[in-house]
């Protein structure tokens, strides 16, 4: 067995979701939950098929996304998972549920627009995701004017009230 990272390659601000899954059924069954969630979505979703002809499967509502979900799920190249990037103006938090509720998603490995780098096991036999190296790590702990200001930005982008 051989480990390896694979960068998650996007533009810095845009949000993708990085999951498992089990099924073919299940980039018709992500596209129609996504679109019945969040009207005019856009989006674009690619699935590393595990058996038969083990193709990556993709569907989506923007071209451009739909072609960066491809070239990931590419690189990921580990079977049954999948990889959804999200549009400019749409966010992790307003579908993650929707997603889970999925009948064929097994997990969700990461929600973010953070730089990520996916650890992934590399045998004979082929691939799987271990987990993902989200963002940074910390280097600190939070203050008061920390707080303060994590609390103004949630009011300011209308997270909280």
């Amino acid at each position: 067995m051989q480990l390896i990272t694979v960068k998650i390659d996007k533009p810095e601000a845009t949000n993708f979701i990085l999951g498992q899954t089990h099924f073919i059924k299940s980039v018709d069954d992500i596209h129609e939950a996504l679109v019945a969630t969040v009207p005019g979505i856009k989006f674009g979703l690619a699935f590393c098929e595990a058996s038969g002809k083990c193709l990556v499967r993709y569907s989506g509502t923007d071209p451009v996304v739909t072609a960066l979900a491809q070239k990931n799920a590419m690189s990921i190249a580990a079977g049954h998972c999948f990889i959804l990037f999200l549009g400019d103006g749409f966010y992790p938090i307003n579908v993650l549920n929707t997603l889970k509720a999925v009948p064929e998603v097994c997990r969700i490995f990461c929600a973010t627009a953070n730089p990520t780098e996916v650890i992934v096991a590399e045998t004979d036999q082929g691939r799987a995701i271990l987990g993902v190296v989200d963002g940074f790590s910390p280097k600190g702990i939070e203050n008061e004017d920390d707080i303060q200001w994590r609390r103004a930005l949630l009011r300011q982008i209308g997270y909280k009230l």
